[in-house]
């Protein structure tokens, strides 16, 4: 079986999370470790990256994209080339705090408003006691800031470097910065995780997530940040996504 299917061009990850997280787990543990770049990709994202050129290029140049969302495993379903199941940005960083526990692995945070980040930070520490938490900042600051901000990371150097800006902004602002991040193994965007670990926003229930309908309760029950689109609004892109990669094939 390949490990790899494409949908609209972008080359998804056909591994189970327990094979994803096996599969950094062995290149945080390497001495020698350059950057490893994983997106999590959602339709929303697959979609946006056919009309933002950088966007794709930025897409196609991670070492690994695993399909955030059902939508993405349906398409890939339809294709006749199955995905095992869903690799979510939350699912993902739970996964590698468990890890991390075990192995004693160093985390950066970067993202969310900094009463969100401090309480997320606040509640990791106390369910994995054995992660070193090797900083974090919030994700609003300014231009003049932001070379602050890269200097800490780069003296931190985690294993683990956790984004939680929003994508496609996440991806685009690592993109940016990779060549300065020099030290850190991991890196990627986990969207409104740390609301959730936070207390902020509360988990969708499990006959939610049982039937692949965490989408429909971000929709109604999760707040938006300041500065981004609307949900409903965001949402608009999941017809098009379907057209494009099921009915239209």
């Amino acid at each position: 079986m390949k490990d790899k299917v494409a949908i609209l061009g972008i080359p998804f990850s056909r591994l189970t999370l327990e094979q994803t997280v096996s599969l950094l787990a062995e290149h945080v543990q390497k001495v020698q470790a350059g950057l490893f770049h994983l997106i999590t990709a959602n339709p929303e994202i697959t979609l946006a990256s056919q009309s933002d050129g950088r966007l794709r290029e930025i897409i196609q140049s991670a070492d690994l994209i695993v399909p955030d969302g059902i939508g993405i495993v349906l398409a890939a379903r339809r294709q006749g080339e199955p995905i095992p199941e869903r690799v979510t940005g939350y699912d993902l960083l739970l996964s590698l705090l468990a890890e991390g526990n075990e192995r004693g692995w160093s985390f950066y945070f970067l993202g969310t408003d900094e009463r969100t980040s401090e309480q997320a930070v606040q509640n990791i520490r106390r369910r994995y006691p054995q992660v070193k938490v090797a900083g974090r900042h919030h994700g609003f600051f300014s231009l003049a800031e932001e070379p602050g901000v890269l200097s800490e990371i780069q003296q931190a150097k985690p294993d683990v470097l956790i984004l939680a800006m929003g994508a496609p902004y996440s991806d685009k602002w690592l993109h940016k910065h990779k060549a300065a991040l020099d030290g850190v193994k991991v890196v990627f965007g986990v969207g409104g995780s740390l609301d959730v670990i936070s207390g902020k926003v509360k988990p969708a229930p499990a006959i939610w997530k049982k039937l692949n309908l965490e989408w429909a309760h971000r929709l109604l029950f999760a707040p938006v940040a300041k500065g981004q689109k609307s949900r409903w609004r965001r949402q608009s892109a999941l017809p098009k996504f379907v057209y494009r990669t099921i009915i239209r094939k």
